[in-house]
């Protein structure tokens, strides 16, 4: 049979991501990975034992589609307490499996065939395929280490045609840590008004901000009305496996995006949600230990790479490090794959999150310490073989 013909060609001609290409070449053991973004950390006692508790209780039915009401609440006040910003639960709130689903979901309740989203890069890799799959035109706009890696007002205007519909923000940024400003977001909201432009902000990096609080786009006059607030809890709370996140909105989207999820998903999972509920209500302490480990680890591996001699840039959030690998004269995936073979560590080329990453590296403190230090000496040792 000719699948050629049977398959969708908008599916078909997806490329693999960049991310889990590379990492189909590692083999064997002693390899020391900075690659995935994935918290070291074991999810806390308490929020393991809410899921457990729910077991133990029988609650293994399925939950509404938006999510127990329960679990809605408590995340319509952690979003109050923690950016000044107020959601329904009832109606501006849904509970998605991941935060991964929360933005495909949101683009095909937003996109109509040949709506263009603009996506800044480097970013990460799901947001094009996904624009592409609802029917949308992704149009990349390159940012720039000149720029702190930032998408500027000026770059955004630049990128509007008549056909622009949507805009993702991905701030604090995967792969670079870059944070938006209040005022870079005052600047970017002005043009997003006077265009009509509705947003879907991915602030799962939202409670790794070092330089200080993370602000919502959605906060600033003017925005909360064209704005879905993507998040969730694998990165703050160390909740991968748990496979939950959330939207929130203007009751409007939201509906839209709940029955689309009815259809697809029916509902996240219900022990993930009952241990969510203790995360939000109880976790705070949590964060703010894993923060400051993670704070430690980010102030080691910037300064070491520039002691390398990799210039690098002192990362406002997440957990990634973004180091220029220019002056080695190699390319992105010449440098990392060299590396993974002589040296045994595994960091992800920068071109897999856009052209304007190339002669970066993504390497992800998320790791133990023992393991940051023990990868950046073979990184030198590289170094001086070249």
């Amino acid at each position: 049979m000719d699948y050629t013909k049977k398959l969708s060609a908008c599916a078909s001609g997806l490329k693999p991501s960049g991310i889990r290409r590379f990492f189909d070449l590692i083999e064997g053991t002693d390899i020391i990975s900075l690659g995935i973004g994935e918290p070291d950390f074991v999810t806390p006692w308490h929020i393991r034992d809410a899921g457990v508790e729910s077991l133990e209780k029988g609650y293994t039915y399925y939950t509404p589609n938006a999510g127990t009401m329960e679990l809605r609440e408590a995340i319509s006040a952690y979003m109050g307490r923690s950016f000044e910003l107020s959601y329904a639960a009832k109606d501006e709130v849904v509970v998605t499996v991941g935060g991964s689903e929360a933005i495909d979901l949101a683009f095909r309740a937003l996109i109509n065939p040949g709506d263009e989203v603009i996506v800044p890069e480097p970013s990460f890799v799901c947001y094009g395929p996904m624009a592409s799959l609802a029917g949308g035109v992704p149009v990349h706009v390159p940012t720039y280490i000149e720029d702190g890696f930032k998408l500027t007002a000026e770059k955004l205007e630049a990128a509007i045609t008549p056909k622009t519909k949507v805009l993702v923000l991905p701030y604090p940024n995967n792969p670079t840590g870059a944070v938006l400003e209040k005022h870079e977001l005052e600047a970017l909201s002005r043009v997003i008004v006077k265009h009509d432009i509705i947003v879907i902000s991915d602030e799962i990096y939202s409670e790794l901000n070092y330089s200080g609080g993370h602000i919502s786009i959605a906060s600033i006059p003017g925005m909360r009305e064209r704005t879905v607030v993507v998040n969730g809890f694998s990165k703050s709370y160390a909740m991968t496996g748990w496979r939950l996140g959330y939207a929130c909105g203007p009751r409007e989207i939201i509906g839209v995006m709940t029955r689309i999820h009815q259809y697809a998903i029916m509902s996240a999972p219900t022990m993930a949600q009952y241990a969510a509920v203790e995360a939000l209500n109880n976790g705070d302490a949590d964060i703010a230990k894993m923060r400051e480990e993670y704070n430690q680890r980010r102030r080691f591996m910037c300064d070491r790479f520039n002691a390398i001699g990799l210039d690098c840039e002192m990362p406002g959030g997440a957990f990634y490090m973004f180091p220029s690998i220019k002056k080695t004269g190699l390319s992105s995936e010449e440098f990392c794959g060299r590396l993974l073979r002589e040296k045994r560590v595994a960091v992800i080329p920068g071109n897999a999150f856009g052209d304007s990453g190339e002669g970066f590296v993504r390497c992800c403190y998320a790791a133990s310490m023992k393991n940051i230090a023990k990868a950046l000496s073979r990184i030198e040792e590289f170094i001086e073989t070249l």
